[in-house]
Protein backbone atom coordinates (compact mmCIF):
# COMPACT_ATOMS: atom_id res chain seq x y z
CA UNK A 1 0.00 0.00 0.00
CA UNK A 2 1.30 3.45 -0.86
CA UNK A 3 0.38 4.86 2.54
CA UNK A 4 1.96 2.01 4.50
CA UNK A 5 4.90 2.97 6.72
CA UNK A 6 7.97 0.91 5.74
CA UNK A 7 8.98 -1.66 8.34
CA UNK A 8 12.46 -0.16 8.48
CA UNK A 9 10.88 3.05 9.78
CA UNK A 10 8.98 1.34 12.59
CA UNK A 11 10.77 2.40 15.74
CA UNK A 12 10.04 3.71 19.20
CA UNK A 13 12.04 5.82 21.59
CA UNK A 14 12.26 4.39 25.11
CA UNK A 15 11.98 7.09 27.75
CA UNK A 16 10.23 5.64 30.81
CA UNK A 17 13.03 4.52 33.11
CA UNK A 18 16.60 3.57 33.88
CA UNK A 19 18.47 0.76 35.60
CA UNK A 20 21.70 1.94 37.15
CA UNK A 21 24.07 -0.35 39.02
CA UNK A 22 23.41 1.39 42.35
CA UNK A 23 19.65 0.86 41.84
CA UNK A 24 19.86 -2.85 40.94
CA UNK A 25 19.45 -5.45 43.68
CA UNK A 26 22.44 -7.45 44.83
CA UNK A 27 20.77 -10.73 43.79
CA UNK A 28 18.60 -11.40 40.75
CA UNK A 29 15.61 -12.85 42.59
CA UNK A 30 15.24 -9.62 44.55
CA UNK A 31 15.37 -7.57 41.35
CA UNK A 32 12.79 -9.83 39.72
CA UNK A 33 10.49 -9.57 42.73
CA UNK A 34 10.68 -5.78 42.51
CA UNK A 35 10.01 -5.59 38.79
CA UNK A 36 7.27 -8.22 38.87
CA UNK A 37 5.51 -6.35 41.69
CA UNK A 38 5.68 -3.15 39.65
CA UNK A 39 4.25 -4.95 36.61
CA UNK A 40 1.32 -6.13 38.75
CA UNK A 41 0.79 -2.66 40.21
CA UNK A 42 0.68 -1.13 36.73
CA UNK A 43 -2.06 -3.63 35.78
CA UNK A 44 -0.41 -4.38 32.46
CA UNK A 45 -1.89 -7.11 30.29
CA UNK A 46 -0.88 -10.56 31.58
CA UNK A 47 2.30 -9.64 33.44
CA UNK A 48 2.64 -13.34 34.26
CA UNK A 49 3.01 -14.32 30.59
CA UNK A 50 6.48 -15.43 29.54
CA UNK A 51 8.04 -16.96 26.44
CA UNK A 52 9.56 -20.40 26.97
CA UNK A 53 12.27 -21.55 24.54
CA UNK A 54 13.39 -25.18 24.32
CA UNK A 55 15.60 -27.22 21.99
CA UNK A 56 14.65 -30.43 20.19
CA UNK A 57 16.88 -33.54 20.07
CA UNK A 58 17.91 -32.36 16.59
CA UNK A 59 19.01 -29.00 17.97
CA UNK A 60 16.02 -27.12 16.57
CA UNK A 61 14.80 -24.33 18.90
CA UNK A 62 11.13 -23.54 19.45
CA UNK A 63 9.30 -21.06 21.65
CA UNK A 64 5.80 -20.49 22.98
CA UNK A 65 4.01 -18.41 25.62
CA UNK A 66 3.33 -19.97 29.02
CA UNK A 67 2.21 -18.52 32.36
CA UNK A 68 4.42 -18.33 35.43
CA UNK A 69 2.62 -19.86 38.42
CA UNK A 70 5.20 -19.53 41.17
CA UNK A 71 8.74 -18.35 41.83
CA UNK A 72 11.10 -18.40 44.78
CA UNK A 73 14.76 -19.15 45.52
CA UNK A 74 14.31 -22.60 43.94
CA UNK A 75 13.28 -21.24 40.55
CA UNK A 76 10.46 -20.37 38.14
CA UNK A 77 7.44 -22.69 37.89
CA UNK A 78 4.88 -23.32 35.14
CA UNK A 79 2.51 -26.19 34.33
CA UNK A 80 1.78 -27.97 31.08
CA UNK A 81 1.28 -31.27 29.27
CA UNK A 82 4.41 -33.44 29.65
CA UNK A 83 3.67 -35.05 26.27
CA UNK A 84 3.71 -31.72 24.41
CA UNK A 85 6.53 -30.65 22.12
CA UNK A 86 8.17 -28.67 24.91
CA UNK A 87 7.83 -31.65 27.23
CA UNK A 88 9.60 -33.95 24.78
CA UNK A 89 12.30 -31.32 24.25
CA UNK A 90 12.92 -31.03 27.99
CA UNK A 91 13.08 -34.81 28.38
CA UNK A 92 16.14 -34.82 26.11
CA UNK A 93 17.66 -31.40 26.80
CA UNK A 94 16.69 -30.23 30.31
CA UNK A 95 17.70 -26.62 29.76
CA UNK A 96 15.52 -23.70 28.69
CA UNK A 97 15.26 -19.93 28.42
CA UNK A 98 12.43 -17.69 29.61
CA UNK A 99 11.59 -14.13 28.66
CA UNK A 100 9.16 -11.62 30.14
CA UNK A 101 8.43 -8.59 27.95
CA UNK A 102 6.54 -5.84 29.72
CA UNK A 103 5.94 -3.35 26.90
CA UNK A 104 4.16 -0.83 29.09
CA UNK A 105 7.24 -0.56 31.32
CA UNK A 106 9.76 -0.86 28.47
CA UNK A 107 11.34 -3.79 30.28
CA UNK A 108 12.52 -7.29 29.44
CA UNK A 109 13.69 -10.03 31.82
CA UNK A 110 15.60 -12.99 30.41
CA UNK A 111 16.27 -16.14 32.46
CA UNK A 112 18.24 -19.28 31.57
CA UNK A 113 18.85 -22.51 33.46
CA UNK A 114 18.25 -26.20 34.05
CA UNK A 115 14.69 -27.51 34.16
CA UNK A 116 13.23 -30.30 36.26
CA UNK A 117 9.70 -31.49 37.01
CA UNK A 118 8.14 -30.34 40.26
CA UNK A 119 6.98 -32.95 42.76
CA UNK A 120 3.72 -34.82 42.22
CA UNK A 121 2.37 -33.15 45.36
CA UNK A 122 3.02 -29.68 43.92
CA UNK A 123 1.37 -30.63 40.64
CA UNK A 124 -1.62 -32.15 42.45
CA UNK A 125 -2.11 -29.05 44.58
CA UNK A 126 -2.02 -26.66 41.65
CA UNK A 127 -4.20 -28.88 39.46
CA UNK A 128 -6.88 -29.00 42.17
CA UNK A 129 -6.91 -25.17 42.27
CA UNK A 130 -7.70 -24.80 38.55
CA UNK A 131 -11.21 -24.10 37.22
CA UNK A 132 -13.12 -27.28 36.39
CA UNK A 133 -13.10 -26.59 32.64
CA UNK A 134 -9.31 -26.25 32.69
CA UNK A 135 -8.94 -29.56 34.53
CA UNK A 136 -11.17 -31.29 31.99
CA UNK A 137 -9.19 -29.63 29.20
CA UNK A 138 -5.98 -31.19 30.50
CA UNK A 139 -7.54 -34.60 29.85
CA UNK A 140 -9.15 -33.65 26.56
CA UNK A 141 -6.17 -32.14 24.73
CA UNK A 142 -3.37 -34.32 23.31
CA UNK A 143 -1.27 -31.16 23.20
CA UNK A 144 0.90 -30.55 20.13
CA UNK A 145 -0.62 -33.50 18.22
CA UNK A 146 -2.47 -33.03 14.92
CA UNK A 147 -6.25 -33.35 15.28
CA UNK A 148 -9.11 -33.59 12.77
CA UNK A 149 -10.80 -30.39 13.91
CA UNK A 150 -12.01 -28.40 16.91
CA UNK A 151 -15.04 -30.68 17.16
CA UNK A 152 -12.85 -33.58 18.21
CA UNK A 153 -11.52 -31.64 21.22
CA UNK A 154 -14.99 -30.46 22.22
CA UNK A 155 -16.23 -34.05 22.02
CA UNK A 156 -13.35 -35.30 24.15
CA UNK A 157 -13.99 -32.59 26.72
CA UNK A 158 -17.63 -33.64 26.92
CA UNK A 159 -16.57 -37.28 27.27
CA UNK A 160 -14.16 -36.61 30.14
CA UNK A 161 -16.62 -34.23 31.75
CA UNK A 162 -19.18 -37.03 31.93
CA UNK A 163 -16.56 -39.47 33.15
CA UNK A 164 -15.14 -37.40 35.99
CA UNK A 165 -17.92 -35.00 36.90
CA UNK A 166 -16.80 -32.29 39.31
CA UNK A 167 -13.66 -34.07 40.47
CA UNK A 168 -11.27 -34.94 37.62
CA UNK A 169 -7.93 -36.25 38.94
CA UNK A 170 -4.66 -34.87 37.62
CA UNK A 171 -3.56 -36.78 34.49
CA UNK A 172 -0.16 -38.44 34.80
CA UNK A 173 0.88 -36.60 31.62
CA UNK A 174 0.22 -33.16 33.12
CA UNK A 175 2.22 -31.27 35.73
CA UNK A 176 4.76 -28.64 36.57
CA UNK A 177 8.30 -27.73 35.64
CA UNK A 178 10.77 -25.61 37.56
CA UNK A 179 13.60 -23.72 35.86
CA UNK A 180 16.57 -23.28 38.20
CA UNK A 181 18.24 -20.08 36.97
CA UNK A 182 21.98 -19.73 36.43
CA UNK A 183 21.62 -16.55 34.33
CA UNK A 184 19.35 -13.52 34.63
CA UNK A 185 19.29 -10.36 32.53
CA UNK A 186 17.29 -7.22 33.22
CA UNK A 187 16.78 -4.89 30.26
CA UNK A 188 15.42 -1.37 30.57
CA UNK A 189 14.77 0.56 27.39
CA UNK A 190 16.61 3.89 27.11
CA UNK A 191 16.80 6.71 24.59
CA UNK A 192 19.01 6.46 21.49
CA UNK A 193 19.09 2.66 21.83
CA UNK A 194 21.58 3.00 24.71
CA UNK A 195 19.57 0.55 26.76
CA UNK A 196 20.45 -0.61 30.28
CA UNK A 197 21.33 -4.30 30.59
CA UNK A 198 22.26 -5.73 33.99
CA UNK A 199 23.15 -9.44 34.02
CA UNK A 200 23.66 -11.90 36.86
CA UNK A 201 25.71 -15.08 36.36
CA UNK A 202 25.78 -17.90 38.90
CA UNK A 203 29.30 -19.00 39.86
CA UNK A 204 30.48 -22.44 40.97
CA UNK A 205 30.59 -21.24 44.59
CA UNK A 206 26.89 -20.39 44.49
CA UNK A 207 27.42 -16.63 44.42
CA UNK A 208 26.10 -14.29 41.75
CA UNK A 209 28.31 -11.99 39.68
CA UNK A 210 26.54 -8.82 38.53
CA UNK A 211 27.71 -7.01 35.42
CA UNK A 212 26.57 -4.40 32.92
CA UNK A 213 26.29 -5.50 29.29
CA UNK A 214 26.63 -3.27 26.27
CA UNK A 215 23.23 -2.54 24.67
Amino acid sequence: MSDQIPLADQRKSYELGALEEHEAASEPLLQFQKWFAEALQQKIVEPNAMTLATVSPEGRPSSRPVLIKDFDERGIVWFTNYNSRKGHDLDVTPFAALQFHWLELERVVRIEGRVEKVSDAESDTYFASRPLAHRIGAWASPQSEAISGRGSIVARAAEFGLKFGLHPPRPAHWGGYRLQPDYWEFWQGRASRLHDRIAFRLQADGLWIRERLAP
